[in-house]
């Protein structure tokens, strides 16, 4: 007797449940050997773990949205190393919970961003960014440089951070609130920003 597909195709439940094995199979193959290659699960040489104040800024950048037009992923290919530095490797990105790789470039990826301009420069294109880029099209933020940070709000975020294996030490916790004293939002965010792709960059 000649096998059909036809009693699969008309059963509408059958059909689901196929696909839903064949799609969770073929990605526990692909996905479960990731954990366990030390390239993708250890850190590159010299990555730390967020200060507390690059962690507000990451909350900050998170909060306001801008992984909507800017990517944190360099591909391998020619065009875009030329362009925007090293291609990104997966040991960058072990303690980001969750990772900003984007899939959507309006402005231009900031993988590699870190150092690139000075703190001034980040302040003036955060105020207004047509200062520094007439042709730009972000919209400014100018309530980051006026909103202050609440040093308070750093404690759970670590402790949070340290329960998935962030190696965050207790006496780090406790000394954070101090870090972010008098700091403005715009402070924090632009030292995360300033923090971005640095490891790869002193490898190189």
């Amino acid at each position: 007797m000649k096998f059909s597909h036809e009693w699969i195709e008309k059963n509408a439940a059958l059909l689901i449940g196929l696909i839903i094995l064949v799609v969770s199979v073929g990605g526990l193959v692909e996905i479960v050997p990731l954990f366990f290659q030390h390239s993708t699960t250890e850190p590159v040489a010299g990555l730390k773990p967020y200060s507390p104040l690059r962690l507000a800024g990451r909350d900050i950048y998170i909060r306001e949205g801008c992984y909507n037009c800017h990517s944190q992923m360099i591909r391998p290919f020619r065009a875009e190393t030329e362009r925007y530095g090293h291609y990104s490797v997966a040991g960058e990105y072990v303690y980001d919970h969750p990772f900003q790789w984007g899939s959507k470039r309006t402005g231009p990826d900031l993988a590699r961003v870190g150092t690139r301009y000075s703190d001034e420069w980040h302040r003036t294109h955060l105020n207004n960014p047509r200062d520094v880029v007439p042709e730009s099209n972000m919209p400014a933020y100018p309530w980051l440089s006026q909103n202050k940070l609440n040093p308070a709000d750093i404690v759970p975020k670590m402790h949070a951070m340290q329960r998935i294996g962030v190696p965050y030490t207790e006496q780090e916790i406790k000394d954070a609130p101090t870090e972010l004293a008098d700091k403005t939002e715009q402070d924090a965010l632009i030292a995360y920003l300033q923090g971005l792709g640095t490891q790869i960059k002193t490898r190189n």
